[in-house]
């Protein structure tokens, strides 16, 4: 079951916030669904052919974001998605909140990394999945 339908994260610069999603959620393999003055979205919009979908909301909010504890975490389909997801982020003004890797007190193959984005947001992207199996050649 998926629990969420759509997720909404404010921030005070639409302007700034808009490079930072684009990247991370691109990593995510996440389309935008609709980019206004006001809001931007990601993901895929449920419909009555379509119940099953998530969609992220970034939206301009001029409230200061604060410290906070409240965090969104993103799937990512493998390993190699958190890492481009936690680059993407880099790259575009985030700030590292946590570097790729094991967080073997959640599960032995919870796989995440996290970041703040410009605004001050925490967000996180895991994969849960464990790494394909070696190769073996033979002989």
């Amino acid at each position: 079951m998926q629990l969420l339908d759509h997720v909404s994260i404010g921030v005070p610069d639409i302007e700034q916030a808009r490079p930072f999603y684009d990247a991370v959620m691109a990593a995510l393999g996440a389309c935008k669904v609709y980019d206004r003055p006001t809001a931007l979205g990601y993901g895929e919009r449920c419909n009555a052919d379509d119940t099953a979908s998530t969609c992220l909301a970034v939206y301009l909010d001029p409230t200061e974001v604060g410290t906070s504890k409240r965090h969104w975490c993103f799937k990512a389909v493998s390993r190699e998605q958190v890492d481009a997801f936690f680059e993407a982020g880099l790259s575009t003004g985030g700030q590292s909140d946590g570097d790729p890797g094991l967080r073997p007190h959640y599960h032995g193959d919870y796989y995440a990394a996290f970041l703040v984005d410009p605004a001050g947001n925490r967000i996180e992207a895991v994969c849960h999945a464990a790494p394909p199996a070696p190769l073996t050649r033979n002989t």
